[in-house]
């Protein structure tokens, strides 16, 4: 009885989590423009959305935002944290205090206090705006995801590197780096889903004209959202699965080759 209801729990708990998903794919195929009523299966939807300009420049910034954010932030990140680590314990333990303000902060107020950063410095407000407003709220995901690796560091080992000849640049590419490239990985991958998801900073530091997927999707809801949006949402979907089926077979391949 004790596994029947375990299964249960966890059987409504994803219903409740992909049910909505589902219910998206399967009006992103719906002939009806209502979402109350089925009018057949058809595909006009994505070829709609391919069509629309309007659409694909939002996707083009979104996707365009979230990656070069991401990286910009991985790599500042990552310098932080390597600072950081070579810090007195005292300032070490002040600086992840403050690293974790920003997360645990409203994304309001990080939104208002950076729109009003801008205003004080007279910028004119565009993608330039979100691009800094995105890699200032990723740079904290980055250093909380790098800092466990850099701690697991072993410093005799760059030291070592260092009597044996190699230069401090060097060292660090062949010894530290490969060490923390899967911390530096995550948070990548962190910084690039924050990045694409986010609505309420972006919303209070985009300019005219600028627009990414959330803002659109805001933008539509006064006038009611067109079923584009449901074959776009299907399709991001569709390549988030994939890609995590991706990254989880890698890892099972390479125990296997091991192994052998």
């Amino acid at each position: 009885m004790k596994k029947f209801f375990s299964r249960f729990y966890i059987t409504i708990i994803f219903i409740f989590l992909y049910a909505p998903i589902a219910t998206l794919i399967v009006l992103s195929f719906n002939k009806s423009k209502t979402r109350a009523k089925w009018g057949g299966f058809t595909t006009k939807w994505y070829v709609e959305l391919f069509e629309n300009e309007v659409i694909l420049e939002a996707l083009q910034n979104t996707l365009l935002l979230a990656l070069l954010s991401a990286l910009i932030a991985t790599v500042i990140g990552t310098a932080a944290c390597i600072a950081i680590n070579h810090m007195h314990r005292a300032w070490r333990t002040f600086f992840m205090g403050v690293t974790n303000i920003p997360m645990l902060n409203a994304d309001i107020v990080t939104g208002i206090s950076l729109m009003l950063l801008y205003l004080s410095f007279g910028m004119s407000f565009g993608f330039t705006t979100i691009l800094l407003a995105h890699i200032t709220f990723n740079i904290p995901y980055v250093i909380l995801s790098v800092m466990p690796k850099m701690k697991q560091l072993n410093k005799h080992t760059y030291e070592a590197a260092m009597d044996l000849g190699a230069g401090p640049v060097y060292a660090f590419f062949r010894v530290v780096f490969p060490d923390l490239l899967p911390g530096i990985f995550t948070g990548f991958l962190m910084a690039f889903t924050m990045s694409l998801d986010d609505f309420i900073i972006t919303h209070f530091t985009k300019g005219p004209g600028v627009d990414t997927l959330s803002t659109k999707i805001y933008t539509e809801l006064k006038k009611g959202i067109k079923p584009e949006m449901y074959a776009l949402s299907t399709i991001i979907f569709v390549a988030v699965l994939v890609l995590l089926i991706i990254i989880n077979k890698a890892p099972a391949k390479k125990e296997t080759g091991r192994e052998l």
